[in-house]
């Protein structure tokens, strides 16, 4: 069953619009049944939370299993986009023996390598998203929220080895996104907490975080994700997920991107206290950011019903145009029709023996707090 766009239809006409994080249980509670069912969201994203911890492969595969189709039972729709954020190093969702990589930074030569391995995990899992690569050069060593899960410190370096890893996942039927647009490695606080105010002059914007980013603007890109930064001395004040000058103007009309953007987790404290302002979801829309993720890890997932009434009267009052909404409508539509319907299976243990020799691994061992979508995990 496809999607239909009838703004008369209420909130399963604008649910489509979302990517909606599950709350932290392995099992499909009333609160996201009630959600599920009455938005039809595009997707949902799962969190480590969402997989039975601790409990052996099989057992928590077949408990995943029943998630996944209580989840496309109650949105009543098979062309649903089930994603997750694994990276590598702190950023990694599912148990062993999924297999556990180290950082980006440790494995750029492998890159091609570790996107196909994680392709094929990833793809017996049930997932057909995964927020990845990392973009963002990493330009700021006292910076707090990326270091380690970008591939290096150069343009050149980054876009060469995020490239071989998008291919080669995307190869085995997972579709990667890559973030966080327009670039996040100059940041000097994490958004997960605060929003980054980044000074960086426009020349040196597209010799740095744009000259990565030029290299996704083909089709076999189909999904960016935005950051939640201001830059200064391009669109003062305004975050990029809210900024039509870096959405449209920088990232459509001058790089060419002609896919879905997809915000950052919209519950991160970056963003989060400006949602219950109309004018906020407003300006996201109109900026042209076609999916907005809000994850239950950060956030009450809740407020999803009045940013969409918030958009109900946008568009009554023309503050924003339906032209946009069916442009957007168009583009998510496209990409629900390519994402893979994988569905999950169990893997062999010489097919994780064999990837776990691919690249550097994270040792299971040390503790981790879970993160929201797009995000860094906190070690």
């Amino acid at each position: 069953m496809e999607l239909t766009f009838d703004l008369g239809r209420g909130a399963e006409a604008l649910g489509h619009r979302f990517l909606i994080g599950l709350q932290q249980s392995p099992v499909l509670g009333d609160h996201d049944k009630r959600l599920l069912s009455l938005l039809r969201p595009a997707g949902v994203v799962l969190f480590r939370a969402n997989f039975l911890a601790g409990a052996p492969y099989d057992e928590w595969l077949a408990s995943h299993e029943r998630l996944l189709a209580d989840v496309r039972e109650t949105i009543g729709r098979d062309e649903v986009l089930v994603c997750i954020d694994h990276e590598g190093g702190g950023v990694l969702r599912p148990p062993a023996p999924v297999t556990p990589f180290a950082y980006a930074r440790e494995w750029p030569a492998q890159a091609a390598d570790v996107g196909r391995a994680m392709g094929v995990e990833l793809r017996s899992l049930g997932f057909n998203v995964n927020f990845a690569p990392v973009v963002d050069v990493n330009s700021n060593p006292a910076n707090p929220v990326i270091g380690p899960r970008s591939f290096g410190t150069t343009p050149d370096e980054v876009a060469a080895a995020a490239r071989q890893f998008l291919d080669a996942m995307q190869a085995e039927g997972v579709l990667g996104c890559p973030k966080h647009f327009p670039g996040h490695g100059d940041a000097a606080v994490d958004s997960h907490y605060s929003l980054p105010v980044i000074d960086v002059d426009p020349d040196t914007l597209r010799k740095r975080e744009l000259a990565a980013f030029r290299h996704f603007n083909d089709p076999r890109t189909r999904m960016i994700m935005t950051a939640h930064i201001v830059l200064s001395q391009v669109d003062p004040g305004v975050p990029a997920t809210m900024s039509r000058i870096i959405l449209q103007d920088i990232l459509r009309a001058e790089l060419g991107f002609g896919g879905v953007v997809v915000s950052d987790d919209l519950g991160m404290a970056a963003i989060s206290s400006r949602l219950d302002q109309p004018e906020t979801t407003r300006s996201i829309v109109n900026a042209g950011c076609d999916l907005m993720c809000m994850c239950a890890y950060w956030a009450d997932t809740g407020i999803i019903l009045r940013m969409i009434d918030h958009i109900g009267e946008g568009l009554k009052d023309g503050s924003i145009s339906e032209r946009t909404m069916h442009e957007s409508f168009a583009r998510v539509q496209a990409l629900l029709s390519v994402a893979p319907a994988n569905r999950v299976e169990r893997l062999s243990d010489e097919t994780f023996a064999a990837h776990a020799s691919l690249a550097p691994l994270r040792p299971r061992t040390v503790a981790r707090v879970e993160s929201g979508g797009g995000g860094a995990a906190k070690i």
